[in-house]
């Protein structure tokens, strides 16, 4: 059935065949049947083995198993040793991550009441909750979680906490008539409850309409099924250069063992150049480079309330041109907050209240004693509008507990949602006084009276339309207001209904959720780095949009629309439009993902946050998804890449920040990596061409790829940032890394230290061909650990803030390279000469170090 909230008791009797007794037992076991057990179904998961056997589905790592292959049948055991020990150890470490991943569907789950009360052939029972079925009429009290979604037959003054699906912590007050409305979003559906909604005060009795799968909860689950992760801009990156770098490679293999066996080289040396040239070319330490940069990254980030769940989110944080932030409390502070206050003739600002001044004086006792809320210390307890009168009470220089213990409470009539008012009696000045809060539209119908500076008079027109206009003033403000009144009671006696007519009115009390101090300054961050910020609420457009318009957010020219215009645009309407909206109110899960996904669309890298169940989806969605680590349900912080510990927006524009810096680390870091690669390439094919013997061997070059280039490649990670990084807009997501520019750093680079080693072997080459093998490799090794000082940036390193890690990187490089060199046992492991001595020493040192003087000399003189 749908639009059940439109629907009778009768019709939903007929429609759900069931009546005030329950179903039978026969009845209920026939639908479960039917409609399957109340819980949330879950995805086949993967196995160890096959999550491990996937990580070797890479064309890279293919290459590499064939080149151990070929080295293992050609005798250089050692290399394929090496090979099969780097392969194994990077596909351990993408296992591991693999099930460190989403358990968002356990999470929801969790989220299920073990057990439920219902009514089955008129007698209560307690069941399972997984055997709920449509058509069960289910008990609900304070304290309850619902265990399905339902329509509401009786209501005795329920109270439900929806948080978990439209983000907004106030509870809501439910009703059991039918609302007639065609269109209805969720938050709105006043006479429903749903799934893993807490129940906070009162009971009802409930036709439960929908189950399992079928709840609004379960949609949910679909909708965390049908939303796809993203790839991050880096990984794009990487997979379109391991791609091309594959096809080059294995082209440039094919051809250098056709030259090797078309100059009768003997089919096993052939291959060996082949060998030596993949190794070469391949960077084996670039997933692991990577890797630890983003760790990196992620540890400054941690520092900032910032915690990354997924590592390749970092880097994607410097890309990000849109965030789509909820309002409460990531913009705001999440706590209601007087802001305004009406008597008579004046409006009070809540800053400057003085609660001595009469009439104000007297709205602040009434709202004080009629309330059922506490401050004990700096934990707020009870209703948290209640909370925000009392804290009202003490910026204005009272104190409630001295109130209530002057006019202590002697009778109450209790907050009722149906009449939307709650009264209490005192005494006070020798009368017994009533005194009345509610909503202001039907406590002022009630007044007779008002109270004013110079006293008591009646009610005109004039007075009534002041009220009036005053209360809407507050409302287009975006503030929810309150109304105070009072009636003199003849004596203590029982209150009743009847009570709560020809009242006194007292004044209004207007309030609101207040933005973070730091919102404004956070949004403006955004906009001046290129980002685009938009508020998605379950809140009231009103509302939402004053929030926005103060922090930054709604700009001329920008629209606020509410989740019923949008459920009335298509996807190809919104995708034209959504660059318009700034502000989306009363919205759905689904309403999220298409939101996500519109600015997906028209090109953009969007961030979402959220706290709830019901942001679950659009989190997953999302490029980046934040949860709020503090609000946060553990189904959103399941779901998302980044949680922050102090809910607050102005982390994600400082983890923005971060994100580009990280971003530009690990492409110099690459940069580093695939210049001395280059140059190991042409070296190969240089002597390959030629006809010399092979410049260097397997083990040799990944000596160099996995021990020495892996230090400088990780300290260039560890660089500070040398700029405003958010004074630079975010960068294009579908550009690669091997631009046009990249490339020509690479060739020139590469180029250079191809040319030393040259120098180098042929040097070694006039005494003999394992000198020359000697010489190219150290001075290779070598000229790759100078070069990671190129590295760090596009200065000069007299330009570059000190990175004492560079140099630590640098030593140990070294150390490890002498070590090879100099010590007897580790020649034949590595193919080094006896006939080295301390003239070719100083030769390999000075080949090496030419490229890097040559490098930092063109960037002084160019004043880099």
């Amino acid at each position: 059935m749908e639009k059940l909230w439109r629907k009778s008791k009768e019709e939903l009797f007929a429609g759900f065949k069931t009546g005030e007794h329950g179903l039978s037992g026969m009845e209920a076991a026939q639908r479960l049947e039917k409609y399957g057990e109340n819980k949330l179904q879950e995805g086949k998961q993967k196995g160890v083995l096959q999550v491990f056997a996937e990580q070797f589905a890479d064309l890279l790592v293919v290459i590499l198993i064939i080149a151990a292959i070929i080295s293992a049948l050609t005798g250089g055991l050692e290399g394929t040793i090496v090979i099969i020990a780097v392969l194994i150890m990077n596909a351990v470490l993408g296992t591991v991550q693999h099930f460190k991943a989403q358990k968002s569907l356990d999470s929801l789950k969790a989220m299920s009441a073990p057990h439920a009360r219902v009514i089955r052939g008129g007698d209560k029972m307690d069941i399972s909750s997984i055997h709920i079925v449509p058509g069960d009429i289910l008990l609900l009290e304070a304290g309850d979680v619902a265990a399905a979604d339902g329509r509401i037959l009786e209501n005795y003054s329920l109270q439900v906490n929806e948080s978990a699906l439209t983000g907004e912590s106030e509870n809501v007050n439910k009703i059991n008539e039918i609302i007639e409305k065609e269109e209805l979003p969720l938050g709105d559906r006043l006479n429903m409850v749903y799934s893993g909604s807490l129940v906070s005060y009162g009971r009802a009795v409930v036709l439960v309409t929908a189950t399992g799968m079928d709840t609004e909860m379960g949609k949910i689950a679909h909708l965390m099924e049908s939303a796809q992760e993203k790839t991050t801009p880096l990984q794009r990156s990487l997979d379109d250069f391991s791609k091309k770098l594959s096809i080059i490679i294995l082209a440039i293999c094919a051809v250098v063992f056709a030259l090797g066996v078309w100059r009768n080289m003997g089919i096993g040396n052939a291959l060996m150049f082949a060998v030596a040239l993949a190794v070469a070319a391949i960077p084996e330490a670039l997933s692991s480079i990577v890797t630890i940069g983003l760790a990196i990254g992620t540890q400054k980030m941690a520092k900032e309330n910032a915690i990354i769940k997924k590592l390749r989110a970092v880097e994607s944080l410097g890309s990000v041109s849109v965030i789509c932030s909820d309002k409460t409390g990531t913009l705001t502070q999440n706590r209601m907050t007087v802001q305004k206050a009406f008597t008579m003739g004046r409006v009070w600002d809540a800053e400057g209240a003085d609660a001595e001044e009469s009439p104000l004086k007297e709205l602040i006792e009434s709202s004080v004693l009629c309330n059922d809320g506490a401050i004990h210390e700096e934990s707020h307890v009870g209703d948290p509008t209640e909370t925000a009168l009392l804290a009202f009470c003490r910026k204005a220089g009272s104190n409630e507990n001295e109130v209530r213990s002057a006019y202590p409470r002697l009778k109450e009539l209790p907050f009722d949602s149906d009449r939307k008012l709650m009264s209490t009696l005192h005494q006070m000045d020798g009368a017994y006084t009533m005194l009345t809060k509610g909503a202001s539209d039907v406590l002022l119908a009630r007044c007779v009276s008002a109270k004013t500076a110079d006293g008591i008079v009646l009610m005109t027109e004039e007075l009534s339309e002041e009220i009036h206009r005053q209360n809407a003033a507050f409302s287009s403000q975006g503030l929810r207001v309150l109304a105070f009144a009072e009636k003199i009671i003849s004596e203590d006696r029982i209150l009743t209904l009847e009570d709560e007519k020809d009242l006194t009115f007292v004044g209004l009390i207007a309030m609101m959720d207040p933005p973070r101090v730091e919102s404004a300054a956070a949004v403006a961050d955004c906009r001046r780095a290129g980002i685009r910020p938009v508020m998605i609420t379950g809140d009231h457009k009103v509302t939402a949009s004053a929030i926005a318009k103060e922090i930054g957010i709604l700009q001329e020219g920008d629209r606020a629309i509410e989740g019923s215009e949008l459920e009335h645009m298509t996807d190809e309407q919104l995708k034209e439009e959504v660059k318009d909206i700034s502000v989306y109110a009363r919205v759905s899960p689904e309403h999220k993902i298409r939101i996500v996904r519109a600015w997906q669309e028209n090109g953009c890298i969007a961030a979402m946050t959220g706290d709830g169940v019901n942001d679950a989806p659009a989190l997953k969605q999302a490029d980046i998804g934040i949860a709020m680590g503090i609000t946060g349900t553990e189904v959103s912080k399941d779901a998302a890449a980044m949680i922050l510990t102090d809910d607050n927006f102005a982390t994600i524009v400082k983890a923005v920040a971060n994100g580009r810096n990280v971003y530009t680390n690990i492409k110099n870091s690459i940069q580093f990596l695939l210049s001395g690669n280059l140059a190991g390439i042409l070296v190969v094919v240089f002597t390959s061409l030629m006809g010399l013997p092979l410049p260097f061997t397997a083990v040799q070059l990944l000596f160099i790829n996995l021990l020495t280039d892996s230090l400088p490649a990780l300290a260039v990670n560890m660089e500070q940032p040398t700029g405003d990084l958010l004074n630079q807009k975010p960068r294009d997501p579908q550009e690669g890394i091997l631009t046009k520019d990249f490339m020509k750093k690479l060739a020139l680079q590469g180029g250079l230290i191809a040319i030393v080693t040259m120098m180098g072997f042929y040097s070694g080459l006039a005494v003999s061909d394992r000198m020359a093998c000697t010489m190219a490799f150290a001075t290779l090794c070598l000229a790759r650990l100078f070069h990671g000082f190129n590295c760090r940036g596009t200065r000069s390193i007299f330009r570059l803030p000190s990175n004492p890690y560079s140099w630590g990187a640098f030593a140990i490089g070294t150390v490890l390279l002498m070590a090879v060199l100099g010590i007897t046992g580790l020649h034949r492991l590595f193919d080094i000469s006896n006939a080295l001595t301390g003239m070719y020493i100083l030769k390999i040192v000075g080949f090496a170090f030419l490229p890097t003087l040559l490098i930092q000399l063109s960037r002084v003189a160019r004043g880099k």
